[in-house]
Parts: structure tokens; sequence; C-alpha cells
């Protein structure tokens, strides 16, 4: 039923989207025939192959399913940068078309018009697609980031962890993007790996060979996990299971464990915000119980919001993503009613922060504004450490 009510939505909202897309750039600027026709069934097809892929991804295997959804997903976010970009031209011609009263108005000249706008908008809207597509393309940024911490002793201060997150392994995402970002965290030598979430969009059946190459990540200390919203999506049990067993990953659920001996630090992982029922559920008091509050602590958590309470309870630091720093603009201004911070290290009373951008993606192959990173953070104790 509730997969039945998202599709109805679905179909309403992207078909408005739709039919707003071919009246401002077919009908409005009277496109010529062949080419108005050409436009109208592109259009037509390109949604129903969007809507297709809802049923396509659920019931075909990946390697058949995944040229149909690189289509129709670059596609929706295509429709996305066009539907705004032509609200925004319509607003810009509303103000600077000045109509004369009791004159009565020139068709040739409001066709002009509407083609001028109109082409300007399918311009930015394709542009700006297109510049998404690319970032995606391209290699994965490492962000480097130094967080200075009161309760780290001196002998852990340089300490890096590199964390990745929100990589979303799935219908567009796969084993030689994995492979590529295990590449590259092995050759910056971390001490410690965070995975922070949003591993995968999909079961371990249909997975497992994608993933793999993260059983060659290399740290000192550890490569460690902490579940995301989509894990639940995905069968969470199986993949904590898959992760720990056949990967090497060390899942940390509502606990923590001492890293570096009596010098180091603690590090306390909680399940994601979205749990709940069989054993799963966000418990930071539980996940820090028995810990000595002399001792610095990392917290792995994968969404943001939680951070207020972690700052009461003397987590010095919290790694998180989920936000995906917006993905692409303006959707970073939206995040912002949901969760306190959407990028980057911030700081609470005594707590820090930081929110990774995603190293992936999720929905369409584009990132506009907000660019995936790899992100290597140096720990430095203070003065008074």
């Amino acid at each position: 039923m509730r997969y039945l009510t998202f599709f109805a939505v679905a179909l309403l909202v992207m078909g408005s989207a739709h039919y707003y897309v071919w009246a401002r750039l077919v009908r409005d600027v009277a496109l010529p025939k062949p080419w108005s026709r050409v436009a109208t069934a592109a259009i037509a097809l390109l949604f129903a192959l969007l809507m297709g892929v809802f049923i396509v991804v659920r019931n075909l295997p990946r390697a058949m399913a995944a040229p149909f959804t690189w289509v129709a997903y670059t596609w929706l976010g295509l429709v996305f940068f066009l539907v705004l970009s032509l609200a925004l031209s319509g607003l810009v011609k509303l103000i600077a078309v000045r109509r004369d009263t009791g004159v009565p108005a020139d068709p040739e000249r409001r066709q002009a018009i509407a083609r001028l706008f109109g082409g300007a908008a399918a311009v930015v809207g394709i542009g700006a697609g297109g510049f998404g597509v690319a970032n995606v393309l391209s290699p994965v940024a490492v962000s480097r980031v130094r967080v200075a911490i009161d309760r780290l002793t001196k002998a852990k201060s340089g300490y890096r962890i590199v964390q990745i997150s929100d990589i979303h392994v799935g219908p567009t995402i796969g084993h030689d993007f994995i492979e590529e970002i295990v590449t590259r965290i092995n050759a910056l030598n971390p001490d410690l790996i965070a995975i922070t979430g949003d591993l995968v969009d999909g079961s371990v059946a249909d997975l497992a060979e994608h993933v793999a190459p993260l059983a060659k990540l290399r740290a000192r200390d550890g490569v460690f996990f902490v579940t995301g919203n989509h894990e639940y999506y995905s069968g969470a049990d199986a993949w904590i299971a898959h992760l720990g067993t056949k990967l090497g990953v060390r899942v940390l659920r509502n606990e923590h464990v001492q890293i570096g001996g009596e010098d180091g630090f603690d590090l306390a992982g909680i399940d994601d915000a979205s749990a709940h029922g069989d054993g799963h559920g966000s418990d930071l008091p539980r996940a820090l119980r028995g810990r000595d509050p002399s001792r610095a602590c990392v917290l792995l958590a994968h969404q943001p919001r939680g951070i207020d309470l972690a700052d009461t309870l003397g987590v010095d630091l919290q790694l998180s993503g989920h936000t995906h720093g917006g993905q692409m603009v303006p959707w970073n201004f939206l995040v912002r009613l949901q969760q306190p911070f959407v990028a980057g290290l911030h700081r609470l009373a005594r707590a820090q922060i930081y929110v990774s951008r995603g190293t992936g993606y999720w929905g369409p192959p584009m990132r506009v504004g907000a660019p995936a990173e790899i992100t290597e953070i140096e720990l430095v104790s203070t003065p008074s450490a």
C-alpha cells in the first residue's frame, strides 16, 4: 500500500513537471514541425521510462536495470533544473515585460519573448544538469580538516581518520566506483577509517560483488561502520552480518571501543535515528555507558540531528553524513528544515560535528554546489591536553 501511494504521488508530481516543461519549451514557443512532434514524443517517452524505473529496479537484475536507471535518473535531474530555470525565467519575464494598457497584444512579440526566455531557461537548466553529471564522473576530492580536541592526549595528536559516507551503491554506483575509492583511501595511509552510513541501496544478494573491494581497505586501527537509513530499506541485519564476516568491517551498534590503548580515545557508534524494532534503534547513552569520561570521544552517527544530545553527554566530535550537502542546489536550503547542519565543521558548547557531503550520490547522478568528498580528519590536542 505504501509503495502504491508513493507511486501515485510520484506519477502526479512528475506528470505535472513534464507537462510544465512541454508547455513552456514546446507549446508556448510554437516549436515548428517536425521538431515539436519529436520533442513531445521524447518528453512522453522519458516520462514513461522514469515511471517504469520504479518497476524495473525492483524486478530486474542490476546489470539489466542499470542502463535504464542511468537514463531515467539523469533525466529526472534535468527535469528538476529545467522546471527551476523555467519558473525563474517566468518570474523574470513577468517583471521585465510591460504592456501598455489599451494596446492590443502583439502575438509575434509574445512568441518572440516566449522563445527568448524559454531558450535561455533551457540553456541554464541543461547546463546545470550537465555540470552536475560532470561532477559525479570526476574523481572524488579529498577534503582535509583539522579538529582540535581538549581531551585528546599529545600522544594521539595528529591521528588521522578518513571518513566516507552516503555512497549509495545501487543501480548507478557499483564495483568500479568502490574500487577507485578504496585505492584512494589506502593511498592516504589512515590510522582509522569510518563509514557513516547509507553505503548501499539494495540487497546483499544484488550488491555483494559491488561492495567487495571494501575488504581491501587498510588502516592501522581498523575500519568501522554505522548504519544509515538506507541500510534499513535494504535489509540491515543481512548487511551488518556481511560487512562483519565477509569484508572485515566492524559495525558499531550503540557501543564504544577503545582506540590506541591508555593514551588513546574512545570511538562510539550508534544505529541510525530511523531504526526501530527487532533490536535496532539509536541509543547514545548505551553507547557511552561505562567509558572513562576523562578520555576523548569520537562518535559515528549517520544523521547530524542527534548532536545536541551528544554535546550534553560529553562527546568531543561527531562524524555524520546523510545530508549530501544538499547534493543539488537549492536542496541545501531545504535540508536545514530537518537537520541542524548541512555540511562542514561546526562547534557547539563542547562537542564539534563534521558533516560529510557524501562520497557518492542518491537519485540523479548529479552534484551541483555540493561536491562529493573523501574526508581526512586530523585530530590534534590542544596545548593544555
